[in-house]
């Protein structure tokens, strides 16, 4: 039953260090040296099946690294229910990897039978609140365990969202006990495609409930009236402005796991890994006493 004021969850046990979104080619050089990243992230559907070389590593790196699972398949936010077979698959991956987080999107991909492939966004209004909660606590019992919920990159607004994002995101995590997932290359992508500030919503987000943060690259395009239009593209570098971000959202949360995401035209490891070099960076250069925001009610 969804918790109208549950306390802030208790979040993951990934270190409050850098880490990597895993991918195949990089298996050899990741254990042959994988400094400074100290974790890596999965994407759960891409380890959904009976066996073969994928298990088989990834198995071998849970062995030295904690592991923190992705997925992007769930479409918490559709209206139709949870796909059950869908959840089988993920309570089976999560119950013999044993990961140090579980995280999901707030977005939908699934209308009628069909799924499409991205992420999509919801109006912030009560009737979304309620069917998200739902959904958030059907995954949770299934599972056993709090997962992480991600804010989205957003490309419009709804005129008839009631709620501003980060409200929502407060109000999810009170209800369900969820923690979450700040994406900071997402609330700059949103903060320039919607004309909000970013520093804004990083002050109003509930920081206390953040288990995990992300960064990736972004692409920049227009939108069909000319106007400049960010896309979250995980293909490139993280920007510095984002870098800078980051550090404004470290000196009010303290050290917490930071992830890089480079999930197309994936580069050599060198080049990953001076990413994560970069959020080392960031995390050891924190004020000595970085401030703490108060729980919320």
């Amino acid at each position: 039953m969804t918790a109208a004021t549950s306390p802030a969850p208790s979040l993951n046990a990934l270190p409050a260090a850098p880490g990597v979104g895993y991918k195949p080619q990089h298996f050899s050089q990741i254990l042959a040296d994988a400094a400074p990243v100290q974790w890596l992230e999965i994407h759960a559907e891409n380890y959904m099946g009976e066996g073969g070389r994928p298990l088989a590593q990834l198995r071998h790196l849970a062995e030295i690294f904690p592991i923190s699972v992705h997925g992007v398949g769930l479409s918490i936010g559709g209206e139709a229910a949870l796909d059950t077979a869908h959840l089988a698959r993920l309570q089976r991956l999560l119950a013999w990897l044993e990961p140090a987080s579980f995280s999901e999107h707030l977005a939908w991909s699934t209308h009628e039978g069909h799924f499409y492939n991205d992420l999509l966004p919801l109006p912030y209004t009560g009737a979304t609140l309620t069917r998200v909660c739902d959904h958030i606590d059907q995954l949770q019992a299934a599972i056993g365990r709090p997962m992480l919920l991600e804010n989205p990159s957003s490309y419009l607004a709804f005129a008839e969202s009631t709620w501003s994002e980060p409200e929502f995101l407060t109000e999810i995590s009170r209800r369900t006990g969820c923690g979450l997932l700040l994406d900071v290359n997402n609330v700059f992508v949103s903060a320039n495609n919607l004309g909000f500030s970013p520093q804004g919503y990083i002050d109003d987000y509930a920081l206390e409930r953040v288990g995990e943060i992300h960064l990736g690259g972004h692409d920049s395009d227009t939108d069909d009236q000319g106007r400049p239009l960010l896309i979250d593209s995980h293909g490139c570098a993280v920007v510095d402005p984002v870098w800078v971000l980051l550090d404004y959202t470290l000196e009010r949360t303290g050290p917490k796991p930071v992830l890089i995401e480079w999930d197309t035209d994936v580069p050599d490891w060198p080049l990953l890994a001076a990413e994560a070099e970069r959020a080392a960076f960031a995390l050891g250069h924190l004020p000595a006493e970085a401030s703490r925001p108060a729980v919320r009610a």
